[in-house]
C-alpha cells in the first residue's frame, strides 16, 4: 500500500517544539517533507513576500526527512516554494503546527498557522491546522495519538475543495479531555492592547500586545467547547468567499445604476491637471 505524502509547515519556526511533535505523530504512517520559516512568523496570516528575495536553506532533520527553511519567509511563502521549487511530488495533505496558543474563533483570520494551510487549499490540497490553547507547551507526546488519529481520519475521508480543518486542543490537555467534537467557528478573537513605551531619545513606540475579545458564543462553537475541555475540529471553507445573500439582494437594483463614465474634464486635459 502506498504511503500518503504529507507536507508539514508552521508559523513558529522550524526549530519550534510543536513542529517536532507534529512530525513524530505522522512519520510512522506517511512520507513527510518539512518546509517552514526559520524564525517565528506568528500573525502573518496568508501574507507572502513580494519586496525582497527569498533564501531557502536545507535543514538537517531526523531520519533523513527532507526539510528546508525559507529564511524570513511566511508560512504561505513556504508552501509556495514547496510547490513551485522544492517538492518533486504533490502532497496528499498539508499539516500545519502544532501552534503555541489557540487559533480558535476568528483568530483564524490572523494566524500564520492557518495561512500555510489556506495556501495549500487554494491549490486544491486539503489541510489541517493544529494548535494548543496553552502558550506554554504541555507534554506534547500526550497528544501524539490524537493527532495521528485525526490526520488518518481525513486522509481516509478527503476534504472537498476549498475546505480545511482547524483543530484546537484545550488548556491543560495533558490532564485529560472530555473527547473530540466537530464545532462551528467561534466569534471571539485577540484584539490589540498597545503597550506604549519611550525610546531613550524621547520618541514614543508601541508593542502591539493583545487581549482576548469575548463575544457571545453558540454552545457548539469551538470557543465554548474548548472551555468545556473538548478537542475541537472546526471545518473552515475558503473556496468561495462570496456573500450569496447580498449578491442576490443587490443584483437587480445595482444594474439600474447608470455608470458614471464621463466627467466634466476632457480626456485630453487629464494629464495637464495640477
Amino acid at each position: 500500500m502506498t504511503r500518503p505524502f504529507i507536507l508539514i509547515t508552521n508559523d513558529d519556526g522550524i526549530q519550534a517544539l510543536g513542529i517536532k511533535h507534529l512530525w513524530h505523530a505522522i512519520r510512522d504512517f506517511a512520507d513527510v517533507a518539512i518546509v517552514a520559516p526559520y524564525s517565528e512568523k506568528s500573525g502573518s496570516s496568508i501574507s507572502f513576500t513580494w519586496t525582497k528575495p527569498l533564501d531557502i536553506s536545507e535543514y538537517a532533520w531526523e531520519d533523513a526527512t527532507p526539510a528546508w527553511t525559507v529564511n524570513d519567509g511566511t508560512p504561505a511563502d513556504c508552501v509556495k516554494m514547496a510547490m513551485s521549487v522544492l517538492l518533486t511530488r504533490r502532497p496528499h495533505l498539508i499539516v500545519s503546527g502544532v501552534n503555541r496558543g489557540s487559533n480558535a474563533g476568528r483568530t483564524v483570520l490572523y494566524s500564520g498557522t492557518i495561512g500555510g494551510v489556506i495556501e495549500g487549499v487554494m491549490r486544491n490540497i486539503p489541510g489541517i491546522a493544529f494548535s494548543f490553547s496553552d502558550t506554554n507547551f504541555p507534554a506534547l507526546g500526550t497528544a501524539k495519538s490524537t493527532i495521528s488519529a485525526i490526520v488518518k481520519h481525513f486522509l481516509a475521508s478527503p476534504l472537498p475543495f476549498g475546505s480545511f480543518m482547524n483543530v484546537n486542543f484545550p488548556s491543560k490537555f495533558e490532564q485529560g479531555v472530555k473527547g473530540i467534537r466537530m464545532a462551528r467557528q467561534g466569534r471571539s478573537y485577540w484584539i490589540e492592547n498597545p503597550d506604549k513605551r519611550r525610546h531613550p531619545g524621547g520618541s514614543t513606540y508601541y508593542w502591539l500586545g493583545g487581549q482576548w475579545e469575548k463575544h457571545e458564543e453558540a454552545t457548539d462553537s469551538d470557543i465554548a467547547l474548548l472551555q468545556q475541555g473538548y478537542v475541537t475540529i472546526a471545518p473552515i471553507h475558503v473556496g468561495d468567499l462570496t456573500d450569496q445573500q447580498l449578491l442576490q439582494k443587490h443584483s437587480d437594483s445595482i444594474q439600474q445604476i447608470v455608470p458614471c463614465c464621463k466627467t466634466d474634464v476632457e480626456e485630453k486635459d487629464l494629464f495637464s491637471l495640477k
